[in-house]
């Protein structure tokens, strides 16, 4: 072995290989898959017949890319799929516009609110135009415990720009069809769908049985015959005020209608009538575990309180709260995060329908954070004290008080506090030897100014 080739398998060998996760990829028809959240994802998109896919990295979305980069020979060039690293989140964004003219699906991913501020001039642009071919924005939501960026909502972005969102409930079945789905969603409603992947989410293992990857009609090797020309979506007046009548007379009540007719949100009856719980897809997994924890469900998911479990989350859908709402004395509606959109929408479509249902939320939750078990659990204790009947009350107030007293127990063995532990670069990250390199150069320049992405 010459000096060259033991030089080359040194620099290569820190690198990480993606060769399982790519053979996951290639599975067909009835095969099982075993795996991540995100790897499930990606594995969606390619049984979804997408002819592009990009996007900027970042926690905790990157798995998507690397795999992706990694499959480019072996799977995606062969169906004809364009691959783009992105220089920017705006980069990214801008790819879907190939889905504005053209019946063409493509997807694209980057790092929640830091990504979704850097690519919301696209944004705006593709909500106004609108698109053709099925568009998907995966976002890698980083709130809460666990987080490197500050805490802010999706959901805000979802709205200024009447671009539906879905946040999915953490089962890799249900996660890898509402991806599905969500191209389908797109093309109905001639809007780009955001997709909000939260760290559990991404990084949850499980199986889901696969379907064959598919080839788009048109694509890298087959390209679109014509060229297509269409002054309706150039996002200019007079253009534009037809688009912003578009989006709430036509786009967002086609969202409503094809959520509706395929069931994306969920009903999970319980005993209980005349009480129920309203959460988001990405907290039903938790009200769930407080539900278990207060003795109101078993492990298996069947619960003794009714939940509607929102994986659309915008827009909302009236008829769907209203036939939820109506003949029960009292919800909780379990939003992360704050502001409360969807608890003040709730309210409105109540208000509107007349419908007489105490409606709470942040009285008894959190305004702000995120909703880890002991929280939702503590919340929803107070919501079973306010509607169940004595003898059901008592079963609950015993679970909570046998939880408080093991977490008393727990607390006398930890003698002295325990450390504190500030975020830190992910293991791999490339900023890790860089930070490494600066702190080393700042001992021997003395101490200076540094500036950084906002990754």
């Amino acid at each position: 072995m010459d000096g060259g080739t033991t030089l080359a398998k040194v620099l290569t060998s820190g690198e990480r290989s993606f060769k399982k996760e790519i053979e996951k990829l290639l599975l067909s028809d009835g095969d099982t898959f075993h795996g991540e959240g995100i790897l499930a994802i990606t594995k969606a998109l390619l049984q979804s017949g997408i002819s592009y896919v990009g996007g900027y990295p970042g926690a905790p979305m990157s798995h998507l890319i690397d795999v992706l980069a990694d499959a480019s020979e072996e799977i995606l060039q062969p169906m004809g799929i364009h691959y783009e690293q992105s220089a920017s989140e705006a980069g990214a964004a801008s790819l879907l516009s190939a889905s504005v003219t053209y019946p063409i699906r493509g997807a694209v991913t980057w790092k929640s609110v830091v990504g979704s501020n850097v690519a919301s001039d696209a944004l705006s642009n593709l909500g106004s135009s609108g698109v053709v071919g099925g568009s998907l924005i995966i976002l890698g939501d980083d709130y809460g415990e666990g987080s490197s960026i500050m805490q802010e909502r999706t959901y805000t972005f979802a709205m200024k720009s009447s671009i539906p969102l879905i946040d999915p409930r953490y089962n890799m079945t249900r996660m890898v069809e509402l991806t599905e789905q969500a191209f389908e969603l797109s093309e109905a409603c001639s809007m780009p769908i955001f997709l909000n992947m939260r760290i559990r989410a991404c990084h949850l293992t499980g199986k889901f049985r696969t379907k064959d990857n598919k080839v788009a009609l048109y694509n890298a090797n087959n390209p679109v015959p014509e060229q297509r020309y269409d002054l309706e979506k150039i996002v200019l007046p007079p253009a534009t005020y037809r688009h912003e009548k578009a989006k709430f007379d036509d786009r967002l009540p086609a969202a409503r209608r094809f959520a509706q007719e395929n069931s994306i949100n969920e009903f999970f009856p319980g005993d209980g009538s005349r009480y129920g719980i309203i959460t988001q897809g990405g907290t039903y997994s938790v009200v769930l575990r407080a539900l278990r924890r207060l003795g109101m469900a078993d492990a298996f998911g069947n619960t003794e309180v009714p939940i509607l479990c929102l994986n659309l989350v915008y827009p909302l859908i009236p008829e769907e709260i209203e036939t939820f709402i109506t003949h029960k004395d009292q919800i909780l509606v379990v939003e992360e995060g704050n502001p409360n959109f969807i608890e003040s929408q709730i309210a409105e479509i109540a208000q509107r329908g007349k419908i007489e249902c105490v409606i709470h939320g942040k009285d008894l939750l959190p305004m702000a954070g995120e909703y880890v078990s002991n929280v939702v659990r503590e919340g929803v204790a107070s919501f079973l004290t306010e509607v169940l009947p004595d003898g059901q009350q008592s079963v609950a107030g015993l679970a909570e008080a046998a939880i408080e007293n093991e977490k008393v127990v727990a607390q006398s063995y930890i003698v002295e506090p325990m450390p504190p532990r500030p975020p830190s670069f992910c293991t791999g990250c490339p900023e890790r030897p860089i930070m490494a390199a600066l702190k080393l150069l700042m001992k021997e320049r003395g101490k200076f100014h540094i500036s950084m992405d906002i990754g």
